[in-house]
């Protein structure tokens, strides 16, 4: 018998691992707390959504098991779900992609300058990601009557003849969420593909000269984005979270619930079964749904990515 025919026995594989792991014991010590914290916050949450999802549970009887009930309602009587994934998969397609590019054409641009300037610009764009009061600020821009900054604006240049009720008009709510969404989206992918551009080794660049690379485009395409893989994945991911996870802003900007449902989202619509009317188990379908759609989307983004620079 050959040794590759022996390390495929169950035997020898349990061994095979059990030898790794010991050997490599101070990298999963090390490495276990993490794992922990995530398998208990992350993993069983996940896994008891999904077991909710089957059940009627409104936190003061035990769950009932309902088998499929959850989700027939979900997608075949719910209307108001239905336009808030229609709201939802509207802000993903518009928001996600425009403001990935915005990230990654902003740290490119922003990334030329010097130290100093780089450092006071990134701080000046990654600014209203964490702005406590951005919604305040907003409210008194998206006012409803002539001392909006907003109406004021389009009155004095003579636009409109009357202030608008920009969130109590149903077909203003939803631009108006994604322009805000956008100004609030460069964050955390942002800071990454900063990070991602100074790892580049400067020397590639004289390489691909040598190679034939004659322009600054040609330069991003096949040298700078393969370089950045691991940013651009990690920017795709948390874009995509933010794009399909939107709340806050519909909540603080349109209400909830808007005006006929305009600004509604599917985790707004989950935060209503949820934290208002406590219908856990009908909560979790909908948890489930946006979760294997952000699993999805994340696939595909990710398909896609790996293709960079070939």
């Amino acid at each position: 018998m050959s040794r590759i025919e022996a390390n495929r026995l169950p035997g020898v594989q349990k061994f095979s691992l059990r030898h790794e792991i010991w050997k490599n014991r101070a990298s999963y010590l090390l490495m276990a707390p993490y794992f922990i914290l995530f398998f208990l916050f992350t993993v069983i949450p996940v896994l008891m959504s999904i077991y909710l999802s089957f059940t009627y549970f409104n936190m003061l009887e035990a769950p009932r098991f309902v088998g499929w009930s959850n989700y027939i309602k979900l997608l075949l009587e719910d209307d108001i779900f239905i336009i808030s994934l229609r709201n939802t998969l509207i802000f993903a397609v518009v928001t996600g992609p425009v403001s990935y590019m915005l990230c990654l054409l902003f740290a490119w641009i922003i990334n030329e300058f010097r130290p100093k300037l780089r450092a006071v610009l990134t701080l000046v764009f990654y600014a209203p990601s964490i702005c406590g009061n951005a919604y305040m600020v907003w409210n008194l821009i998206l006012t409803g009557d002539r001392y909006g900054y907003l109406n004021g604006l389009l009155l004095r240049l003579d636009f409109i003849n009357e202030p608008i009720l920009w969130m109590q008009t149903e077909k203003f709510v939803l631009p108006v969420l994604i322009v805000v969404q956008l100004w609030l989206s460069l964050g955390t992918g942002f800071l990454s593909f900063i990070a991602g551009l100074q790892t580049v080794d400067k020397g590639m660049y004289e390489a691909a000269a040598i190679d034939g690379v004659k322009n600054r485009w040609q330069e991003l395409w096949y040298v700078t984005l393969p370089a950045m893989k691991p940013q651009l994945l990690f920017g795709a991911v948390m874009q995509i979270t933010q794009s399909f996870a939107v709340a806050d802003i519909s909540i603080n900007l349109a209400g909830n619930p808007s005006v006929n449902y305009a600004g509604a989202t599917v985790v707004t619509h989950l935060l209503d079964y949820g934290s208002t009317r406590l219908d856990m188990g009908y909560a979790s379908a909908i948890a489930t749904i946006l979760f294997l759609l952000m699993v999805g989307t994340n696939k595909l983004v990710q398909k896609v990515l790996r293709r960079v620079g070939e």
